[in-house]
Parts: C-alpha cells; structure tokens; sequence
C-alpha cells in the first residue's frame, strides 16, 4: 500500500517537459548558379561579397574568402576569375571610395591579436590588389562589415570579435599614403558573435550574437554602446547559430534584413525600418544542389542582368559534397515571388 502511495505521489509530482520548437515552413528557392569549388577542404569557404558594376551589372564581381587560404574573384556565372593568397581571412566586404572599391576582410592569423586585411578591388583585371594588414586590437577577429558615414564619406569597419566584442575602426585612406586603421570605440555583447552588417542609409549596425538572437547598435562612433535585440532565437523563425547578415535596400528606409538560419539551412526575413518578421526560405529544388551551414551571406538589390534582375543573392554552402565548400548564386527575384513579398 505504501508503495503504491508513493508512485502516486511522485508521478503526480512530474514535470511535463516543455515543447521542442519547430522550424517555421520555408520553401525552396533554387540557385542560377555556383562558384567554383574553394581549393581547400572541409571548413574553408566562409564569406560573399558583391561589386556591382553599375555600367554593365552583367559584369558585377564576386569575391569570397577561403579561410584557409586566401580571397577568390567570381564572375556571375561562378567561374573563378583571380585568387589572392592570405591567412586565415573570415568575413570580407566592400564599398566604392573616391573612384576605389576597397576591400576589407577580418584577419585571423593571429589569435591573440585581431587585424583586419585591405584589398583593391581592380575591376578591369578582376582581381585583389593587396594594401596590408592592419592590427586592431586584442582577440580573434571573426566578423567584419563596413560603414559609410552619409556627412562626410568616412569609411568605418566594424570588427566583430570571437568573445563578442565589437571593435569600431576608422579607415584613412590618404592619397599616395599607406591607409591607416585606428580604433574609435568599442561595444560588446555576451557570446559567441559573427555576421554583421550596416545600413547606410539610417546608420545602423545590425549583428548576429549565434546562440541568443540579433541586436542593433547606432553605428555613429560618437553614439551610446547600448545594443537593441531585435529578435531571439526561437528555435521557429531563427534556428541557432544566427550567422551572416545582408541587407536588401529599398528606397529611403525599406527593405529587409535577412539572417542566415545556419541551425535549420534557411535564412530568415525581418522587414525594414520596422523589423517584423517576413517569412523564411531553404536554397535548393533545382539543377544546382542546395546551400547548408550557411555562415555568411550578401545581397544586393538592382539589376544585374537578365538572370539576375531585381537583385543578387550569394550564400556560402557548408556541404557541397562531393566537391570542396562554394558559394551559391540566387536571384532575389524569385526570392520575393516565393515569399509573395511586395
């Protein structure tokens, strides 16, 4: 009798475990095309980049890090055009200054000390020009993302840090001189961060903290520290680890951010300037195999060319077996007809 109370007592006294989150639908978009393969195997390929050549968009770049190895030049058809050796590069992006398209990549050669590499985009011979690299500060620079100041046209780069520190530096490039990188202020947020990205247009930093969810900063250098979240990881509209960011600009304050779902292979939309969520897609379901463990991502809204009219999407694919790591091409078009996006 004893014990029979007992069970009763202890299975009344149960804890129902709560439910398991569950992926929100996300339907396939299929690539229009892929890069080349990365030389190097297993975790190499990491980071896109897009120059978009504003005279003929057909003819816009590609370039991507090979973290093992150096930076690769792509044209739109992936076919791998110049490939600059250097160590350890993560995360790379771009902007058009006074007549140059700058370069700028995290560094990870050095654990204990960040820096960050700059390149020349020559975009005749469609290759890197290396400047140098520069140090930054203590740590592992994983994420890197870049900043026009609208004012003045002074470029900013935000490095983020393994531990998730966030290294604010600014750029000079003086005429006829080495550039010079010196830090102006520093954020930080609790774990693990990587991909980031910056809206020119209303001075926005966002960043992706993998494990927690997405936060933004004021990208003034002069501004609070204070991070924002955005959004968490729920385990439905945003699988951990949150990596890379992009942004799809359009008009003065529109558009959306989107986050690679690197926990379920998919890339989650959130719409600008408000930030609500706007639906979520998978990469695959045509020739071109799939993307998965995705770490960084870009996108670009515009014309470039017929197979890519309203924009280009460029995602790194972790498995593109049997081949090494590459990066997948996607037209931004049919993301937005998937999704019934305006």
């Amino acid at each position: 009798m004893r014990a029979a109370f007992l069970a009763l007592l202890l299975g009344g006294c149960a804890v129902t475990p709560p439910p398991v989150a569950t992926p929100a639908a996300a339907p396939m978009v299929a690539a229009v095309a892929e890069t080349d393969p990365v030389d190097t195997a297993a975790d190499a390929a990491d980071d896109p980049a897009i120059w978009r050549n504003r005279r003929n968009p057909a003819a816009s770049l590609v370039i991507g890090t090979d973290k093992k190895a150096g930076i690769h030049v792509y044209d739109l058809s992936g076919k791998r055009l110049s490939f600059t050796p250097a160590a350890r590069l993560n995360n790379v992006d771009l902007r058009d200054v006074g007549g140059r398209v700058i370069a700028v990549a995290s560094d990870r050669a050095d654990e204990a000390q960040a820096h960050v590499a700059l390149f020349t985009l020559d975009t005749v011979a469609r290759r890197l020009v290396p400047m140098g690299r520069f140090p930054v500060g203590a740590g592992e620079a994983y994420g890197m993302c870049l900043w026009t100041r609208k004012a003045d046209k002074a470029l900013f780069g935000f490095v983020v840090m393994k531990d998730g520190r966030i290294d604010q530096v600014a750029i000079d490039l003086p005429p006829g001189k080495p550039p010079v990188v010196r830090t102006v202020r520093s954020m930080k947020l609790g774990t693990q961060s990587e991909g980031c990205v910056v809206d020119d247009r209303t001075a926005t930093l966002y960043v992706a903290e993998e494990d927690v969810g997405l936060w933004r900063f004021d990208a003034d250098p002069a501004a609070p520290t204070t991070p924002t979240l955005i959004t968490k990881v729920d385990g439905t509209t945003l699988v951990a680890d949150a990596e890379g960011l992009a942004i799809a600009l359009e008009g003065r304050r529109g558009g959306y951010l989107i986050v690679s779902s690197q926990g379920d292979n998919a890339y989650s939309l959130y719409r600008l300037p408000d930030l609500s969520y706007a639906g979520r897609f998978r990469i695959g379901g045509g020739t071109i195999d799939g993307t998965s463990d995705t770490d960084g991502i870009e996108l670009i809204a515009g014309n470039f060319g017929p197979r890519f009219p309203h924009g280009l999407m460029v995602a790194q694919d972790g498995d593109n077996a049997p081949e090494t790591q590459n990066f997948k091409l996607v037209s931004w078009r049919d993301v937005k007809r998937a999704l019934r996006l305006r």
